[in-house]
């Protein structure tokens, strides 16, 4: 459901999304699902050189090329479905912010290195579950990606989950600085298993999963893991969550995000290896 920010003025009513139908909806489903994995592995490609040791450097390096290996067959399938043809570098580098739908927890700048393990221990979470469950799915494309993916989303939550584990029962600084990133993190939580009006017709329609299907056993393993290393969750209700990201509204650091990822697209559109 598209909303044209281009004519809003100050102090109006907020915009109202255009209806979308048919092909329009699947397509900005799987838009929303491939956007978040797009901006994460934007995400953890800036810790390369930058994590704690040469090995993890790797690990989320690879991480990284999963998440960008689930986008590209989804990009593809959007510009088939939604009529307009473009390419998966057209959709990733040619969108402005206020046509990226992922959550605000994926935007998010890196951190301590604590927090991007509570990012990922919750985000891998989230998509194991989600990709388990769109291996039913009606659309082929979507199908065939998420049974790929489960195998790698497991490896991504096994390694959260290592390192939440090793820094919560570890030192008495590594677990005030673990059980510190969770709490920070706990605000954008919510938003990741939200039924926006694009996932409930997707989940109608047999093409996609109702989000909040999936925020038990995803909660649960999360718990889990924290239980194990000491830690406490946090509350399950925050004082403060994140919203807006499904409706293309953004927090400060995605326009940073964009700029960076598609500043040289942008620069030498057309150019080819």
């Amino acid at each position: 459901m598209d909303i044209d920010y281009a004519n809003v003025q100050p102090g109006a009513a907020p915009p109202q999304p255009k209806e979308l139908s048919g092909d329009e909806l699947t397509a900005r489903y799987i838009l929303q699902l491939a956007d978040d994995a797009m901006v994460y592995s934007q995400r953890l490609g800036e810790w390369i050189a930058n994590a704690p040791q040469i090995e993890e450097d790797m690990a989320l390096a690879n991480v990284a090329l999963d998440l960008l290996g689930q986008v590209r067959p989804l990009y593809s399938r959007v510009g088939e479905l939604d009529g307009t043809g473009r390419t998966e570098d057209d959709i990733a580098y040619f969108r402005g912010e206020r046509e990226y739908y992922n959550v605000h927890l994926v935007e998010q700048e890196c951190g301590d290195f604590a927090d991007e393990m509570a990012r990922m221990l919750w985000f891998s979470a989230y998509q194991l579950e989600l990709y388990r469950a769109l291996m039913q799915s009606s659309d082929a494309t979507l199908a065939g990606v998420a049974s790929k993916a489960v195998k790698e989303v497991e490896y991504h939550r096994d390694h959260a989950t290592q390192w939440v584990l090793r820094l919560g029962d570890g030192t008495h600084a590594s677990h005030e600085r673990m059980q510190a990133a969770l709490e920070r993190t706990k605000g954008f939580i919510p938003e990741v298993f939200a039924d926006d009006p694009v996932s409930v017709n997707a989940a109608a329609s047999g093409v996609g999963v109702l989000p909040s299907s999936l925020r038990e056993a995803a909660t649960a393993y999360v718990a889990s893991v924290v239980e194990r290393a000491t830690l406490t969750m946090p509350d399950a209700e925050p004082s403060w969550r994140s919203r807006g990201g499904r409706e293309a509204v953004h927090s400060t650091p995605m326009g940073y995000l964009l700029a960076e990822m598609q500043h040289i697209a942008r620069s030498h559109p057309g150019a080819t290896w």
